[in-house]
């Protein structure tokens, strides 16, 4: 049988309005009483009534979570799916529940208008074509949003530090004697600017030829495209000695085809990758990768997400930097 507000009102021998005030952490409610109501709603498995709470708090709990991805893995993309878990665990920890935002083809329901359908307090977008109207609405609309690794005036961001870690990746290849460093990079967004800005100081730091014909477009998260573009730049004819590739998904494929080629890893050909997913740590050779602080990534969004809705006042909005760390595994090896 259902309980409802007067039901646990009767029990604790408290107006229904007392009870009310103390569920919803009223100054007015001394704390034995409220203790009293919180401990006689568990014993009775009391759950307030979302719409009604929403009412009473103008808040639904409740945000919205943006993930479009293009790629093959969708959410089962270690990096984002790792993110997402600790953003959800984060939110609950917080008493917030999650809904997932879309475009409702049929409807012609948008972004914007799904998280006003759904009474979002605010949103995440995870993963998105930032150079959409629809996405571009959104943040510049008056919901709190938070965006990952995408630049905002109107949105707070977290990012990972894209452009030190290629820097760090690429110094140390460079350490390492390497001189011929080709990069299979992702498509054209932030993250890949970013990565290509650290990838191409590290080489004019250490005072080594920028070669164009070393930068060669590939895909995130496409072992098809992956290949292609690996099998491009192996018939070089001034073939790299290494060979970043644009993710770890598409390191671990390079490595399958050169092994397939009867060349060994790292000893006739280096390759790394970006992002540090576990199963890249498990691989073998283990991959010689930048490990994305995901947890953090996720936790710090969903802080900043609720900061955001519960005080607007406390500031405007922020870029929060999270850095990534050196694997240095096996697939990469020093210059005879």
């Amino acid at each position: 049988m259902k309980i409802s507000i007067r039901d646990l009102a009767s029990r604790c021998n408290l107006s229904v309005s007392a009870v009310s005030k103390a569920l919803n952490n009223y100054p007015d409610i001394s704390r034995e009483t409220r203790a009293l109501v919180l401990k006689t709603a568990q014993e009775l498995g009391y759950f307030p009534n979302a719409s009604a709470r929403t009412l009473k708090t103008n808040r639904s709990q409740n945000l919205g979570v943006l993930f479009q991805p293009e790629s093959i893995s969708g959410m089962t993309h270690p990096f984002f799916s790792a993110l997402l878990e600790s953003f959800k665990a984060e939110a609950e920890k917080n008493g917030y529940d999650l809904t997932f935002i879309n475009q409702n083809i049929r409807s012609g329901m948008r972004y914007l208008e799904h998280c006003r359908y759904r009474n979002v307090d605010g949103a995440i977008i995870v993963c998105a074509d930032f150079t959409s109207q629809d996405v571009l609405a959104l943040l510049a609309s008056d919901i709190p949003t938070v965006a990952i690794d995408y630049p905002s005036d109107t949105a707070s961001c977290i990012l990972s530090e894209n452009e030190r870690g290629m820097y760090v990746l690429t110094s140390h290849a460079i350490s390492l004697g390497h001189k011929k460093i080709a990069y299979l990079h992702g498509e054209e967004c932030f993250v890949h600017q970013n990565r290509l800005k650290g990838y191409l100081r590290a080489l004019s730091d250490a005072g080594i030829e920028i070669r164009n014909d070393y930068l060669l477009p590939s895909a995130y998260d496409n072992p098809q495209k992956a290949a292609e573009a690996f099998r491009r730049i192996l018939s070089h004819p001034d073939r790299p000695t290494c060979i970043m590739m644009s993710d770890d998904t598409a390191a671990t494929t390079a490595i399958q085809i050169a092994q397939s080629m009867n060349l060994t890893v790292p000893g006739d050909i280096s390759i790394c990758g970006y992002d540090g997913v576990r199963l890249s740590l498990m691989f073998s050779p283990i991959l010689c990768t930048i490990k994305q602080d995901t947890e953090s990534m996720g936790k710090e969004a969903a802080r900043e997400l609720i900061r955001l809705i519960e005080n607007p006042a406390s500031g405007p909005v922020k870029t929060i930097t999270v850095p990534g760390a050196l694997v240095p595994g096996e697939s990469l090896g020093r210059i005879r």
